[in-house]
């Protein structure tokens, strides 16, 4: 559907007080990304305590949320420049769920 859904939730008691690294394999479009960050800042941590971690990552994914949290740091592999209509990385590599998980 290209909509995040969150299926489980469960933060350590403090962090608040942590600094936060938020991993995912790909960052396509940005919004399972955003929805993530926004928990974590509903549980209040800063910001700027929030590195975001993935592979690979495309130029739309990561300016979405450059623009929504600009405080927060995105460390990718590689920057692809866009996605497709079923929201893959292009050029990219697929749907990485499927190639590691080996599904279809």
């Amino acid at each position: 559907t290209g909509e995040p859904a969150l299926h489980y939730l469960r933060l350590p008691y403090g962090i608040a007080t942590m600094h936060v690294f938020l991993m995912d394999a790909t960052l396509a479009t940005g919004a399972a990304a955003m929805m993530a960050i926004r928990i974590l800042l509903d549980h209040d941590v800063p910001e700027e305590s929030i590195s975001f971690v993935c592979l690979i990552a495309s130029k739309p994914g990561v300016q979405a949320i450059a623009y929504a949290f600009p405080k927060v740091r995105i460390i990718m592999g590689e920057l692809d420049p866009d996605i497709d209509e079923h929201y893959h990385i292009c050029p990219g590599l697929g749907n990485f769920g499927d190639r590691f998980f080996g599904t279809s």
